[in-house]
């Protein structure tokens, strides 16, 4: 039997950075000249698939080193005060690595602060392999990071599970031809989607 991989998305899948990604953004801004922007705001839009977000956020027609050097700066000095785990989800990685499933990231941060946040969370050695925004040439609702985890852990879309919280997710998943499932605990509002850690779980007992 070959083996199944599950990939997560990050940033309103198993991390609540909402705080830290709205004042990451907002400190970029500052950086620019720019006022700042509501929490409500930023967190509507920074899901929004059809929207811009260098535009939207930055006024710019694409995202340039000195934002992610800005941004980086931010999450560094402050995702230890600001980011937290669902709850539940480090008991869900543990039993589903237990049962033999790899596992593994997919997210349109990048590479830097996404192993910050993994590691001080202490979650980051449960997952066999993360892509990021950085390592690939378009992130998500583009399937490249899907592509590159499938192909450096020689598993097959038939036999993977993408679990994400907004369009962009999805859309990747689509594309890779990968089984998907919407959570909704995070930044969005879905009304079909699974609405606990717990409920997740169950689901992935009984198919996974």
């Amino acid at each position: 039997m070959s083996q199944t991989l599950i990939i997560f998305d990050m940033d309103g899948t198993l991390v609540n950075s909402s705080l830290t990604i709205a004042n990451a953004i907002n400190y970029v801004r500052q950086n620019l000249g720019f006022e700042p922007m509501t929490q409500e705001y930023i967190l509507k839009r920074v899901n929004d698939h059809t929207l811009n977000p260098a535009q939207t956020f930055y006024h710019t027609r694409k995202f340039e080193p000195h934002h992610e050097q800005w941004f980086s700066e931010y999450y560094t000095k402050n995702h230890e005060q600001e980011l937290v785990l669902y709850g539940g989800i480090k008991e869900l990685l543990e039993a589903l690595k237990n049962k033999g499933h790899a596992l593994a990231v997919a997210t349109n941060a990048y590479r830097g602060s996404t192993i910050e946040s993994l590691s001080y969370l202490d979650i980051y050695d449960h997952f066999d392999t993360i892509a990021c925004y950085d390592d690939v040439a378009k992130g998500k609702p583009h399937p490249d990071m899907l592509y590159k985890i499938l192909d450096e852990l020689d598993i097959h879309a038939d036999d993977s599970l993408f679990i994400g919280d907004g369009p962009r997710d999805e859309m990747a998943s689509k594309k890779a031809e990968i089984d998907y499932i919407m959570v909704d605990w995070g930044f969005t509002d879905h009304s079909n989607a699974v609405r606990s850690v717990g409920d997740l779980h169950s689901i992935l007992e009984q198919k996974w």
